[in-house]
């Protein structure tokens, strides 16, 4: 029984060890109307368990608004347009317009 406790014990402080010094920690958690993400000590961002390089603030005017939206996406491309912004976030028909999770995903909407 003592020798199947310190196995145990010996197990767990080994996967306890395995995680990698490099690996990116949070430094921010983000809590919005939409959702929660996080940012990373290396300058990417998570949410879901998907990391993006990008954090894309968006504002322009949609056809026939009376205000300006602004769309905040993580994104692992470099831009996206005001028109691609408002179409992904739920209001095109198309599903050509909408975003894969690997691509980019809508975490705020002002």
């Amino acid at each position: 029984m003592k020798r199947i406790m310190v196995l145990v014990l010996t197990v767990c402080l080994l996967v306890g060890c395995a995680v990698k010094k490099n690996d990116p920690q949070i430094i921010d958690t983000i809590q919005t109307g939409f959702t929660t993400y996080y940012e990373l000590s290396d300058g990417t961002w998570q949410k879901d368990g998907n990391i993006y390089k990008y954090r894309l603030v968006i504002s322009g005017r949609m056809p026939n608004a009376a205000i300006d939206s602004t769309f905040v996406y993580l994104s692992n491309r470099k831009t996206i347009t005001f028109t691609q912004a408002w179409k992904a976030a739920g209001l095109s028909s198309r599903m050509e317009d909408y975003f894969s999770t690997e691509q980019a995903v809508l975490v705020d909407w002002k």
